[in-house]
């Protein structure tokens, strides 16, 4: 029986129960969630690296979307609250559409 010890999303056990396994699973105290959700959010950060077509970019994408999501409540935090730091943070510093490289900065 495989050992897998990982944030899983909440429909999960419904489709291992459907296909007929056993399983066990056990919820996190408030505490361990976030760290879950970390430890989740560099797997398909890491997955989606991997990807080789814009489809698994799209699915690693939207499974990172869903993490920041999760985390948003333990953070005491809205998605509107998270744009309006992301817009500002984009009007102070730009965004990453024109793919600029920084290479070196000559100290004066």
């Amino acid at each position: 029986m495989p050992v897998y010890n990982k944030l899983v999303r909440d429909l999960i056990p419904q489709i291992i129960e459907k296909s007929g396994s056993k399983f066990t699973t056990r919820i996190l105290h408030s505490s361990e969630h976030l760290t879950e959700i970390k430890n989740k959010l560099e797997e398909e950060v890491h997955e989606y690296q991997e990807t080789t077509n814009n489809q698994e970019a799209l699915e690693e994408l939207a499974d990172i979307l869903e993490l920041i999501h999760a985390a948003l409540p333990i953070h005491e935090a809205t998605f509107e609250d998270l744009e309006k730091i992301r817009v500002a943070k984009k009007e102070k510093h730009g965004g990453f559409e024109q793919a600029i490289y920084l290479i070196e900065v000559e100290d004066e």
